[in-house]
Parts: C-alpha cells; sequence; structure tokens
C-alpha cells in the first residue's frame, strides 16, 4: 500500500477469534501513523461460535429432551463442530453437523445430525456483525473522518473470510476490501515489520502510534481536566496553566489521571506529585504551568514548574502503565454509559466552583471598599452570600444558579450606584475578576490558557 506513490487513509478492520479492533491510518512517504482506534474486548469468530452451539443445543433439546448444557464433554465437542461448520460456511452454501453418540438416555445412545446453511448462520450472527461496524463508525468520527475518506480497508483475522462480513465492510466503507494480504499471516508481518523497526534493521519506516486514553490532572472540585485528549499522536508534549485554590497557598498537589470521565477519581490515577515553594499569594495569582510529555517510547513525563520562582518538580510514567486492551476498552465504554450521569455531576461541580469564586470577590471587594458600602448593603449581601454557601453544601444545582444570580444581581445593583457616586470606577466588578491563571506569553508549545485551579 505504501508504494502507490501517496498519501493513503487505511482502516484495518480486525475481527479476531476474542476480541475486535478498527484503527485509521495515515500512510504516506515511509511514515505509518495511527490516527484512531476503537474496539470490543468482548466481540470476537468465538462468540459466532457460541451462537451456534446455543442453536444445536436448543434443536437437541427439542428433538430428545435431553439438555447438553451441563455436559462438559458434549459441549467441548459442539464447540468444535460449531467452528468447523463456521469455516466451511465462509465457501460452501450448507454443511452438515454429525456428532454420534453425543448423548444417552433410558432408550439408549444419542446422535445429533443438523444442516447448517449459511443464510441460517448469518441470521444468527447479524447483530454481532453490526455492532463492529457501529464500533468503525465511532473511530472514524474520532479521526473526523467520513467512510468517503477511506482509501483502503484491510481485514485482518480468520474471521474475515465470512462473506457476511466482507459485505458488511464493503456496504459501510463503499469499497471492496484489499484482497492483498493473508488475513491470518498479516499481524505476524506487522509484528516482524515494527521489531525491525525498534532494531533499528529498517530505517525507512516511521511508526507513529496514539495514546489510548486521555491524560489529565484533578483541578478544583475534583474534575479531571484533560492535558493530552484520546487518540492523540505520539510523540507529544502539551502544557496548561493552572492557578492555586487558596489565600496563601505555597504548594500544590498534581494528581495525573488517565480516563474518560470527566470526575478525576473515576479515572486511574497514575501518580502524584507535590511543587512546593510557591509564594505566598491571593489565590489566582500564581502560576503553575504543567506539562505532559510522552515520548516515542510511549513514557509519560509530567512536570510542574512555578513561573515566578522556576521551581519545578516532575515524575515519569511508563508505557500503558501495565492497562491491557480490555481495560482501555471497559473505561472507554464506562465513560460513554455514565456519560449523562457524569456531565451533570461535572456542572455541579464547575457551578460550586464559580460560586465560590463570585463570592471570594465579592468579599474581597467589600473588605477593600470599606465604608463606601453602606451597612444595610453590607447586610444584604452577607446574607446572600450565607443562603449561597448553604446551597453549594447541597446538591440541588438550580437552588445554587437562583442563589448565585440573586448575589450577582444585588453585587451589580450596589456597584451601579457606587460607580454613579464616585463618577468613575471604584472597583473591577467581581464578574470580571477571573479565579484562574492567564497564559502571559507565547510558549513554544502552545500552552492553553485555563481557569482551572490544581487542588491542593
Amino acid at each position: 500500500l505504501d508504494k502507490k506513490g501517496k498519501h493513503l487513509k487505511v482502516a484495518v478492520y480486525d475481527f479476531g477469534g476474542g476480541t475486535f479492533d478498527i484503527s485509521i491510518l495515515d500512510i504516506g512517504e515511509g511514515v505509518f501513523e495511527v490516527v484512531a482506534t476503537n474496539g470490543d474486548t468482548h466481540l470476537g469468530g468465538d462468540d459466532i461460535d457460541q451462537r451456534i452451539v446455543e442453536w444445536l443445543i436448543n434443536e437437541f433439546k427439542s428433538e430428545t429432551g435431553i439438555d447438553l448444557k451441563q455436559d462438559r464433554m458434549a459441549l467441548q465437542r459442539l464447540k468444535e463442530a460449531a467452528e468447523k461448520a463456521k469455516k466451511e460456511l465462509s465457501t460452501l452454501m450448507e454443511t452438515t453437523i454429525s456428532l454420534p453418540f453425543i448423548a444417552a438416555d433410558a432408550s439408549g445412545p444419542k446422535h445429533l445430525e443438523k444442516k447448517l446453511t449459511r443464510a441460517r448462520l448469518e441470521a444468527m450472527s447479524r447483530d454481532l456483525i453490526d455492532r463492529s461496524i457501529e464500533i468503525c463508525r465511532k473511530a472514524l468520527e474520532d479521526a473526523k473522518l467520513s467512510p468517503a475518506d477511506i482509501d483502503e480497508v484491510i481485514l485482518v483475522g480468520g474471521q474475515t473470510r465470512m462473506p457476511l462480513i466482507q459485505e458488511a465492510v464493503k456496504n459501510f466503507f463503499g469499497k471492496e476490501p484489499h484482497k492483498g494480504i493473508n488475513p491470518d499471516e498479516v499481524v505476524a508481518i506487522g509484528a516482524a515489520i515494527q521489531a525491525a523497526v525498534l532494531a533499528g534493521e529498517i530505517k525507512d519506516i516511521l511508526l507513529l502510534d496514539v495514546t489510548p486514553l486521555s491524560l489529565g490532572v484533578e483541578t478544583l472540585g475534583g474534575v479531571f481536566d484533560v492535558v493530552i485528549p484520546r487518540n492523540t499522536t505520539i510523540p507529544t508534549r502539551k502544557t496548561k496553566v493552572y492557578t492555586t485554590a487558596e489565600d496563601n497557598q505555597t504548594s500544590v498537589m498534581v494528581k495525573v489521571y488517565q480516563g474518560e470521565r470527566p470526575i478525576a477519581s473515576q479515572n486511574r490515577l497514575l501518580g502524584q506529585f507535590e511543587l512546593t515553594g510557591i509564594p505566598p499569594a491571593p489565590r489566582g495569582v500564581p502560576q503553575i504551568e504543567v506539562t505532559f510529555d510522552i515520548d516515542a517510547d510511549g513514557i509519560l513525563h509530567v512536570s510542574a514548574r512555578d513561573k515566578a520562582t522556576g521551581r519545578e518538580n516532575k515524575i515519569k510514567i511508563h508505557a500503558s502503565s501495565g492497562l491491557s486492551e480490555e481495560e482501555i476498552q471497559r473505561m472507554v465504554k464506562d465513560a460513554e454509559l455514565h456519560a449523562e450521569e457524569d456531565r451533570r455531576r461535572k456542572e455541579l461541580i464547575d457551578l460550586r466552583n464559580q460560586a465560590d469564586a463570585f463570592i471570594y470577590s465579592v468579599e474581597k471587594s467589600m473588605k477593600e471598599l470599606g465604608d463606601k458600602i453602606s451597612a444595610s448593603d453590607k447586610s444584604k449581601l452577607e446574607e446572600l452570600i450565607k443562603k449561597l454557601r448553604e446551597s453549594m453544601a447541597g446538591e440541588d444545582a438550580s437552588k445554587i444558579r437562583a442563589d448565585l444570580d440573586a448575589l450577582q444581581g444585588e453585587w451589580t445593583r450596589i456597584s451601579t450606584e457606587l460607580y454613579k457616586t464616585t463618577a468613575g470606577p471604584t472597583e473591577t466588578p467581581p464578574q470580571e475578576a477571573e479565579s484562574g491563571a492567564q497564559k502571559k506569553g507565547g510558549e513554544d508549545e502552545g500552552p492553553e490558557d485555563t481557569d482551572y485551579e490544581v487542588v491542593e
């Protein structure tokens, strides 16, 4: 494929015995870049075998009244016969499954003999194939591509010899799968090529992998703030600027997580370290530069640096941190399953953070303005602040929003009156006082601004 002399978008459809994987690659000029991956560790040829086994058990039970589910020896024979029949139906329209002496009762031995057609097999397993196509759709979404953008489709795994799979892949991608590669040998060939690249024996090929899950840090309220998104090509380096959550905070704990859930504690903690020696200052003033750096071997280096003092601390996390493909897919599925619940919880945390930042700004302004604010206005503000803090202790987002709006409205009224009285601006309204640090200048690696705060 790489000898066609142009950049190609290639989909690798890998339907194995126990797992299914789809990878979207960008190939050109000796560079093989993984753009996106997805899969299901509980979908494979074994599931199709099991459908045939269940059909045989039900047919035999309806004819003889004998349930083969409890007979381990019979189940093993059924499994072997099912796999053999499945393979035969990739080239034949009909096959016969014959298992003599599969069971016995008072009347004597029982034999199983059933004809299985390709049409019946396809009806049994169509939903499994449809699941694989849906996963392909998600991988293309991650890669920001459509099926029409794919130039070639490569089939991997002996199960892809099944005509139904070839038809489903052809219909989805709108083109015939590439037939020049043996689906049973392709994995071994790929492994051999990668080994040669890593050993330095092949120098004109570059393999670029992607991060399987998002990487980030825990911020104020337990929110997971993503620094390197899932499916980012490695090696990569990303920087974000954070700030403190409390006045005179002299240290921050940087907790590094991996996962797709918006709440940090529901992801996998990879490591943590503390940055100390931050000069005492009001919250939101210190600037802490957090950098994630993944090298070509997949090793993650995380550093935190106080921009004022240059003080720095760092941690090294080895490749994949022991996560299996199954664990990665489980974490992705968990994120999809709990998406709505996580969204509501994150909204509640963000609202609490917003309310807390506004209270801080109002109290700071009240202290600085002193007697310029009347006693009655101070009393009203203190009452609204107390009410908002009580709401923040609960779980009712609408009540927090209503009480925050009330405090914002009252502060807007008071600050407007003060402005008119003094014929000029007195204080920057808290609405404009961001709790987070702003980036002061451009960075080589393009750090992003953020108004999140690192958890103490």
